[in-house]
C-alpha cells in the first residue's frame, strides 16, 4: 500500500513534496516493523535529506527521522549519536522547556535509556527513563 501511495504521491507532486517524504518515512516504519532494517534506513536516509532540504535541520519532523535511524541501526555508538543529535534538534525546535511534553522527544529520551540498558549503564538508564516517564 505505501509503496503505490508513493509512486502515486511522487508522480503527482514529486520526490520532495512534504507528503511524499512522510509516505517514505512512514514506509520505513512499515520496513522497520518487518525487520527488513537495511530497507528501513534507506527510507529514513531519504526522508531525513528531504526534511533537512525542505525545512532544514530545525524542523520536528527532521529529529523524528534521526531518532529512528537511531532507534533502528542496532549500531550502540551510531544510535547513541542519532539520539544526541534527535535531542539537540527538538530542543533547538521547540526550546527546552516544550521538550518535556512532547511525546516524540519522549520517545527519543526513553530510546536513549534503552540504549544505556544494553549497554550496562544502568544509572544513566534509569535517569532518562525518569525524564521520559515524567516529562523531566
Amino acid at each position: 500500500m505505501y509503496q503505490r501511495a508513493l509512486q502515486g504521491k511522487e508522480k503527482a507532486w514529486g520526490p520532495d513534496h512534504s507528503s511524499t517524504l512522510d509516505t517514505v518515512h512512514n514506509l520505513g516504519n512499515l520496513y522497520a516493523d518487518q525487520g527488513k532494517l537495511d530497507e528501513a534506513e534507506k527510507m529514513y536516509q531519504r526522508a531525513l535529506q528531504g526534511y533537512e532540504k525542505a525545512w532544514g535541520p530545525d524542523h520536528t519532523s527532521t529529529p523524528g527521522t534521526v531518532n529512528n535511524l537511531g532507534e533502528d541501526q542496532g549500531k550502540l555508538v551510531e544510535a547513541g549519536k542519532m539520539f544526541q543529535r534527535a535531542l539537540q534538534g527538538y530542543e533547538k525546535a521547540l526550546g527546552l522547556e516544550n521538550v518535556a511534553r512532547y511525546r516524540p522527544a519522549l520517545n527519543t529520551i526513553w530510546n536513549q535509556g534503552n540504549l544505556f540498558a544494553t549497554q550496562g549503564h544502568l544509572e544513566e538508564a534509569k535517569d532518562m527513563y525518569s525524564k521520559a516517564w515524567t516529562g523531566f
